[in-house]
């Protein structure tokens, strides 16, 4: 059953976009008012947003869903909510719902975006809204994924998993994003159809995988109402340990924007300033991604460094207390494990990508992640009770390619789960990975 699907989905996905998700032919490329400006995303009660339990919905409207700012027949659901930020404070954020085709109630897909970005207008519920940005197309280009789920019946919810800052790569602020997105959907006052008893598949890559992942890992302690409802989570191209991904891409030929990205992200999300550091370079490549996207970061900086970005004294990261601080709070490693199943996908050959380190104790990736990391996490995840982990590691394929290679597997394999067929196991044949331990800070000479 699980090849077949794949089968299926891997030929059929042109012909459902066409069909379901086509433009109206009529209509003109123009903006909507999804913009900043927009007063939907803001929560203007007087009433204090502490006093609302998480999850709860504060506005609703419905609108039809654009591709690249053109309408189509389909309509959204798009929901105010509230949830929390990195730093636990009360915050509003945005998802999108796309109802069943086949009005079936009771299953939907949580569908975490790959739109990596420093900028709130990035975000998919703005693209899906009319908005047309550079930062955008990524999530338009998802669409190649959406198309299947809404095919086979499932309602997709769609959450902004960054919320309203663009807190970039700040996962316990993208778990908090998706699974109160999760709540507020399913909440009947939503008018999506769904409710308490709707079960819920998490779905996402890349950036989309730091949601799901750390969604699946805090939902037991933070969302027990959610992860009780969990049929499991399907992942790929996985972000674990930061500190370590910035070791392994520096100097890489496409994805060493990324090391700004990062420092920016984790600035912004924990309240802390990291432009000190920074020499007169650093400062002018920080203010330059400040408000940016990833395609304004992937192949910008060829071969661009830490040690490039920051003081000489500061040439080590480690060296940074406040940094390592961070990006340990960001580390997956440290998280919970998962009580529901998980499909794990991860490339190896990132060396088509540009990226050429293979640093002691980190290893090959896909050209922005690190595999020995996502196996670590897999074999640690086996080791403290949860069996049901189906994991697989294309060494010959980068972190793009392994995207369209992931996403027939993972649909089927959630479907499978849905279906209430025993989850696949390949904990005890996956090769060792790296260690996950918190870094250290090291003492500035």
């Amino acid at each position: 059953m699980f090849r077949h699907t794949k089968r299926v989905l891997a030929t059929a996905v042109a012909t459902v976009l066409a069909a379901t998700f086509a433009p109206v032919a009529t209509a003109a490329a123009t903006p909507s008012t999804a913009g900043s400006s927009d007063p939907f995303y803001t929560y203007d009660s007087s009433t204090p947003l502490s006093s609302y339990a998480p999850g709860t919905v504060l506005k609703k409207r419905t609108l039809q869903y654009h591709i690249a700012g053109l309408p189509t027949p389909v309509k959204a659901v798009q929901l105010l909510y509230r949830t929390r930020d990195a730093q636990g404070r009360p915050a509003a954020n945005v998802t999108t719902v796309v109802r069943s085709i086949k009005g079936d109630s009771g299953k939907a897909v949580s569908y975490q975006s790959f739109y990596d970005s420093l900028n709130p207008k990035d975000g998919p519920s703005r693209a899906i809204a009319g908005d047309v940005t550079l930062g955008g197309i990524l999530a338009n280009s998802e669409n190649l994924f959406l198309a299947p789920l809404v095919a086979q019946g499932y309602n997709v919810v769609i959450p902004d998993t960054e919320g309203q800052r663009a807190d970039f790569a700040a996962g316990p602020e993208y778990a908090a994003n998706t699974l109160d997105s999760i709540r507020a959907a399913t909440d009947p006052e939503a008018g999506t159809g769904m409710n308490a008893d709707t079960r819920v598949g998490l779905m996402g890559y890349s950036g989309g995988a730091i949601a799901t992942g750390w969604a699946a890992a805090l939902a037991p302690a933070y969302a027990p109402d959610v992860n009780k409802r969990l049929v499991g989570f399907a992942e790929g191209g996985l972000l674990v340990d930061p500190a370590h991904n910035l070791k392994y891409v520096d100097g890489s030929v496409v994805w060493s924007g990324v090391i700004p990205m990062a420092i920016i992200g984790v600035a912004r999300s924990y309240g802390i300033d990291l432009k000190q550091y920074l020499n007169s370079y650093g400062q002018r490549v920080y203010q330059d991604l400040e408000h940016g996207s990833l395609l304004d970061a992937l192949g910008h900086y060829p071969g661009l460094t830490w040690k490039k970005l920051a003081k000489p004294q500061y040439a080590d990261p480690n060296s940074v207390t406040a940094f390592v601080e961070a990006v340990n709070k960001i580390n997956l490693g440290s998280a919970a494990t998962p009580t529901v199943p998980g499909f794990i996908a991860q490339g190896s050959g990132g060396v088509v990508e540009g990226t050429f380190g293979n640093p002691p104790g980190i290893g090959r990736g896909d050209g922005v992640m690190v595999a020995g990391d996502v196996r670590a996490l897999a074999r640690q995840y086996c080791s403290s009770g949860n069996g049901s982990i189906a994991f697989h590691q294309y060494d010959l394929l980068s972190h793009v390619p392994v995207a369209a290679a992931w996403a027939p597997g993972a649909i089927g394999w959630l479907g499978d789960r849905f279906a209430g067929r025993p989850a696949p196991s390949d904990c005890g044949h996956i090769p060792p990975g790296n260690s996950l331990a918190p870094e250290s800070p090291t003492s500035v000479s």
